[in-house]
């Protein structure tokens, strides 16, 4: 058993990117948080599946091209090899729990846009 508490870690950025929770030995889960202007950065993964969950904030999530807007609420899941994007293209932060499995934390491959 393993037990944390999000509000005693901090986001990569201190203020803003990941927070992970649990990283291993099977999954990698925590919290995400982009500020107004900032976005994940085009990438894929070649053997993981990723998941978001959309908490709070409003954006746009675009997925092998095609460009959807994010609303609280809102979940999306990816296959490997999708290449995927977040942009927080409004005023407030946008805030997603996100949920990788298998765990390959060397996985993630940058992508032109």
């Amino acid at each position: 058993m393993e037990k944390v508490n999000a509000d005693e870690l901090e986001y990569r950025n201190t203020v803003s990117g990941p927070k992970y929770l649990f990283r291993g030995p099977r999954i990698d889960w925590g919290l995400i948080r982009f500020l107004p202007g900032e976005t994940l950065g085009a990438h894929k993964h070649n053997q993981v599946e990723e998941t978001f969950y959309f908490t709070s904030g409003t954006g746009l999530f675009v997925a092998d091209g095609l460009e959807y807007d994010i609303a609280p609420g809102d979940a999306f899941r990816l296959e490997p090899g999708e290449v995927h994007d977040v942009v927080n293209n409004g005023d407030e932060p946008l805030d997603a729990v996100f949920i990788k499995h298998v765990y390959r934390p060397d996985d993630k491959v940058s992508v032109e846009p």
